[in-house]
C-alpha cells in the first residue's frame, strides 16, 4: 500500500476550525492520521511531503458542473457537435476540472444521454483522468421550455430532451434510469434566455415533476431542478426534488418553505454565469444592455439577497455557476468561491466549505469527503499561500504545489519538497 506523508503544513480541515500547523498521514486512498505539529505520528516508509507551510485543505467540489458543455457561445451548438466528438471532448473538460483543483462533481446535466454515464465509468475504471463523477440525465424540458430550440419547419437537437406529458416524463426518467444515471434533471422554471418562458415562470406542472420524482424514489436515485421562479421551487419542494438549482426569484412564502427543508435539500444558486453574461460576455454579442433587457441583471441583484437570506437561515447553500459557455469557460469554476465572498457577503471560511464540506455532502459522501479528517477520502490540495486571507488564489493553478485524488497525486509536489522518511 502507498503512502504520503505532509509535514510542515497548514492544515485547513474545513471541520469549521480555524487552521492549525501539523502532519496528515495517507495510506492507500484513506486520509489514517491528522496530528498537529509537534506531535508523533509513525508514517513507515511512506514518501515525505515538506509542505514548507502551504495549506494542506480538501479538493474542491463542484456543485453544478457541466463536463460535457464545450464553452460554446450559443447552446444549440451542442446538439451540432457527433456523439463521439463529444466524448473526446468532455474528457478533455474532465481533466481541465483536475486541474483547476476539483477532485469531486455532482453533474447538473448531460447534454448527450450516456455522456455522464460514459465519463464516471471510465474515470471509475482508471481509463483517463477525472473527478469524481455523479452522473445526471440530459435536462428534460417542455414544449418552448428551456432548451427546446426546435423550429416548426425545422428539427435541432439541443442539450434538452422535450416531454409534454407526466408519461413522457416518467417514460424517459426510466430509460435513464436503465442506463445507469445518478441524478434524473428537469427543468421546472423558465430561463432568461428563453423567450417564450421567462425566468419568472413555471413551465412543468406538479403531475409532471410528481412523475420524475417516482421514478427516482422506486430506483434510489436524487432529481435535480433547474427552477428559478418562486413557484417551480415550491413546486420542487412538494414533490421532493432534492438539488435546486438558481432558486433566485424567490418570495417570502419560498424562502421559508425551503428554510423548512433545510436538512434536506441542497441549493446551488448558479451566480457565476449571470455574472459573467452581464459583465464578460461582449466579445460573443451580448452587451449589459442586452443582458439587462433580458432580466438577467433582476434576476443577479434578487438572487444575491434571496441566498445572503438562505445562507442566514441555515438553508446549504452550495456553489457551481453553470461553467461551460464561452464566457464562463469550464476550468474557471473556483470563481464561485470569490462571488460567495464578494457578492454574498460570506466569510471564506464559509465560502471554502461551500466548495469542500457541503459538497462531500450533495455527493453523498458526507462522511468520507470534503473534509481532513481520518477516514475520509485522500481528496487534497497543497496550495501556496493561504485561501482564508484571498480566496481568489484558489483560482490560479500554479499556487497548486500538489493535487491528489484518491491518495493518488495528479499534480506531483516539486522534487525540492519531497524527502525521505525518517
Amino acid at each position: 500500500m502507498s503512502a504520503t506523508l505532509f509535514r510542515n503544513v497548514r492544515i485547513l480541515d474545513c471541520t469549521r476550525a480555524g487552521p492549525f500547523d501539523g502532519s496528515v498521514l495517507v495510506e492507500g486512498n484513506r486520509i489514517t492520521a491528522v496530528v498537529p505539529a509537534g506531535a508523533s505520528i509513525a508514517a513507515g516508509s511512506a514518501m515525505v511531503v515538506d509542505g514548507q507551510g502551504a495549506t494542506l485543505m480538501p479538493g474542491l467540489i463542484e456543485a453544478h458542473s457541466h463536463l460535457t458543455f464545450t464553452d460554446v457561445a450559443q447552446s444549440v451548438e451542442l446538439g451540432f457537435i457527433p456523439p463521439e466528438e463529444h466524448m473526446l471532448k468532455t474528457a478533455v473538460n474532465a481533466r481541465r476540472m483536475l486541474d483547476a483543483g476539483f477532485t469531486s462533481c455532482f453533474s447538473a446535466a448531460a447534454a448527450k444521454p450516456r455522456l455522464d454515464v460514459a465519463l464516471r465509468n471510465a474515470i471509475d475504471n482508471g481509463d483517463f483522468p477525472g473527478p469524481r463523477t455523479l452522473a445526471a440525465s440530459p435536462e428534460m424540458t417542455v414544449c418552448a421550455g428551456l432548451g427546446d430550440v426546435r423550429l416548426y419547419h425545422m428539427y435541432r437537437e439541443n442539450f434538452a430532451v422535450v416531454c409534454n406529458s407526466p408519461e413522457e416524463f416518467r417514460r424517459f426518467s426510466r430509460e435513464m434510469v436503465r442506463e445507469g444515471v445518478d441524478t434524473l434533471k428537469i427543468n421546472v422554471s423558465g430561463d432568461a434566455g428563453t423567450p417564450a418562458s421567462p425566468a419568472d415562470t413555471a413551465v412543468m406542472n406538479d403531475a409532471e415533476v410528481a412523475a420524475v420524482c417516482d421514478v427516482a424514489r422506486a430506483h434510489g436515485k436524487r432529481v435535480a431542478a433547474h427552477a428559478r421562479s418562486a413557484e417551480s421551487v415550491k413546486m420542487c419542494l412538494r414533490h421532493g426534488v432534492d438539488v435546486i438549482y438558481h432558486a433566485t426569484l424567490l418570495d417570502d412564502d419560498a424562502r421559508d418553505q425551503l428554510e423548512a427543508q433545510r436538512e434536506r435539500i441542497f441549493v446551488a444558486p448558479v451566480l457565476g454565469n449571470l455574472y459573467s453574461t452581464l459583465n464578460e460576455a461582449v466579445a460573443w454579442g451580448i452587451t449589459r444592455e442586452l443582458a439587462e433587457q433580458r432580466g438577467i441583471a433582476h434576476e443577479l441583484e434578487h438572487g444575491i439577497e434571496n441566498m445572503k437570506a438562505l445562507h442566514g437561515r441555515g438553508v446549504r447553500v452550495l456553489i457551481g455557476g453553470d461553467y461551460g459557455f464561452a464566457w464562463n469557460p469550464i476550468g474557471t469554476d473556483a470563481r464561485d468561491i470569490g462571488h460567495f465572498v464578494d457578492m454574498l457577503g460570506f466569510s471564506p471560511m464559509d465560502a471554502i466549505l461551500a466548495a469542500t464540506r457541503l459538497g462531500g455532502e450533495i455527493m453523498g459522501m458526507g462522511d468520507r469527503l470534503g473534509q481532513v479528517r481520518p477516514g475520509y477520502l485522500a481528496d487534497l490540495l497543497l496550495v501556496d499561500g493561504n485561501p482564508l486571507e484571498d480566496v481568489a488564489i484558489l483560482q490560479q493553478r500554479d499556487r497548486f504545489k500538489a493535487i491528489m485524488k484518491d491518495g493518488v497525486f495528479w499534480k506531483s509536489p516539486g522534487r525540492d519538497i519531497v524527502g525521505s522518511p525518517g
